[in-house]
């Protein structure tokens, strides 16, 4: 089992930039499939990014494509988001999520409890 905690949500204007972190605990960071999903309000939930265990490969949403960047530091059992370039579309509360399946396929089996992105047009 597996805790994740994110942080580096808050108010941004559109065009700014923020950095979420993900702090899981435990010693098998490693063996996990990485992703970020968001939450807008009044919309269903919607997969973002996802991330190998060894970093090498990632996916994106093309709704996100070009702007957010997804990367782990397995040494610190952290994950990251780079969001850039941020729409007011953008704004949702953002949860990272670990699983045991390939980024094709993720299927979260933990998740974190989430933090709100809030981008200002």
């Amino acid at each position: 089992q597996v805790q994740l905690v994110e942080s580096g949500g808050g108010l941004v204007q559109a065009g700014g930039s923020l950095r979420l972190s993900c702090q899981a605990s435990g010693r098998t960071f490693g063996t996990y499939t990485m992703g970020w999903f968001r939450q807008a309000p009044g919309k269903g939930r919607e997969f973002v990014a996802a991330i190998s265990t060894s970093g090498g490969t990632t996916r994106v949403a093309d709704s996100v494509k070009g702007r957010f960047t997804i990367s782990r530091d397995n040494a610190k059992n952290t994950m990251y988001l780079q969001m850039n370039s941020l729409k007011p579309e953008d704004t949702a509360i953002y949860s990272c999520a670990a699983g045991l399946d390939d980024i094709m396929t993720f299927r979260p089996r933990y998740w974190g409890q989430g933090t709100q992105v809030t981008v200002s047009s």
